[in-house]
């Protein structure tokens, strides 16, 4: 009999012509073209309309991550440039204090032309504020593909400052293209603040604060939490079925105040991008584990196959509480976890209505999210986009899609 992880990734692909990518956005966010799909019904409209299509008491929810200069660059005495991508902090492994260190942290990264790099340091010379900053670079370990990167600086300044001055900001490698200046707004959500991520959540660089001003005119709620974007939201599905790829980890912050909130009223939750479904979605996961006591307070996860694994017993209100009461316990204000929950088509939805979301990837495990959401109508989807010019991809058009 065949199970879930017998899906074919073969299954879900469509034919994505590299003129229909969007290399560049729109000059005006929110006039990009947003497709409605609501119980088998396709509209077609513009994305600062977007409001009229919600339901009434909506509440939306927002990923508030900041995509940082992950890539750094360095050269060697003899001419060889070696690519550091900076993953997720190790040493200390909190986002917000490795950001906040003045001597040295622990980066696990890709390192590109890793070949040319076998031993000792690599080092950078800069100045900020008028001060001559150098860094210096080496590797302690790796893991998988992935090294542990130890990054070392004189000057007392604090690391986000360095990689802020000397590092690129990292748009999709399905561009084919250079960052340009102009990705450094472009590629931000206008209500980004949390520094952390690799990615932007890009369903959400069509809302601008014009389109926000709406939203609460028709006073839709609107939450925000936090979900680091990893580079593997790029991994390409590379094995015939599912149970071949591993899905990343990714580091989620949600306050108990929305958790709250999402307890007085779970029925028009409506998530901003896939970041913010996935870590919804997680937070039941996360509720049952401490409802059957297997929950571990010092590496708190959602792991990859945990949805299909374990039977859904509790309901998502119970889950919702039994998290706020361990906060409370602790006196903690956030729950933070790393999650790596994948959705597949069979997926039953415990929290969300609805999401707003991109065109994804063929064979992207972000297209089989959309297909549990929408069962085989995802086709009709596409396939309307593809006949009616929309645009693909982090620069391209938007969905919103509601049950």
């Amino acid at each position: 009999m065949s199970t879930y992880k017998d899906i074919k990734i073969s299954d879900y692909t469509y034919d994505l012509p590299d003129h229909r990518i969007a290399k560049y956005p729109l000059a005006e966010r929110d006039k990009s073209k947003l497709l409605t799909w609501c119980n088998g019904q396709i509209k077609e409209d513009t994305f600062e309309h977007c409001a009229k299509y919600l339901p009434e008491g909506s509440q939306l929810v927002f990923n508030n991550t900041r995509v940082i200069h992950a890539r750094l660059f360095f050269y060697k005495e003899t001419g060889a440039k070696i690519e550091i991508f900076c993953l997720e902090p190790v040493s200390p492994a909190d986002y917000q204090v490795a950001f906040q260190n003045t001597e040295e942290v622990t980066w696990k990264c890709m390192v590109g032309n890793s070949k040319k790099w076998k031993e000792g340091f690599l080092s950078l010379k800069f100045e900020i504020n008028g001060k001559t900053i150098e860094l210096t670079a080496a590797k302690t370990a790796q893991e998988g593909n992935s090294f542990h990167i130890r990054f070392m600086w004189n000057g007392g300044v604090h690391f986000s400052e360095i990689i802020d001055k000397i590092g690129q900001l990292p748009i999709p490698p399905y561009l084919n293209r250079d960052t340009e200046e102009s990705d450094e707004e472009s590629y931000q959500t206008v209500y980004a603040k949390i520094d952390g991520s690799v990615a932007a959540p890009t369903a959400g660089l069509h809302f601008t604060k014009q389109v926000l001003e709406t939203l609460n005119a028709k006073e839709i709620s609107t939450n925000e939490i936090t979900l680091h974007v990893g580079a593997g939201t790029f991994q390409p599905v590379k094995s015939e079925t599912i149970d071949g790829h591993t899905m990343h980890h990714e580091q989620v912050i949600i306050p108990i105040d929305i958790l709250r909130r999402f307890v007085e009223d779970t029925k028009n939750i409506i998530a901003v991008g896939t970041t913010s479904v996935r870590s919804l979605e997680s937070l039941y996961w996360i509720g049952l584990q401490l409802e059957e006591k297997r929950f571990n307070p010092y590496r708190p996860e959602v792991k990859q196959w945990e949805p299909y694994e374990n039977k859904a017993s509790i309901s998502m209100e119970k889950a919702l509480q039994n998290i706020i009461y361990f906060l409370v316990e602790n006196g903690e204000k956030s729950i933070r976890f790393a999650t790596q929950i994948i959705i597949l088509p069979g997926y039953n939805f415990k929290l969300i209505r609805g999401m707003f979301t991109n065109f994804h990837q063929p064979q992207s495990t972000l297209l089989l999210l959309i297909s549990a959401f929408l069962g085989n109508n995802w086709r009709d989807v596409y396939n309307y986009a593809l006949a009616n010019n929309f645009r693909f991809l982090s620069y391209g058009d938007s969905n919103l899609f509601l049950k």
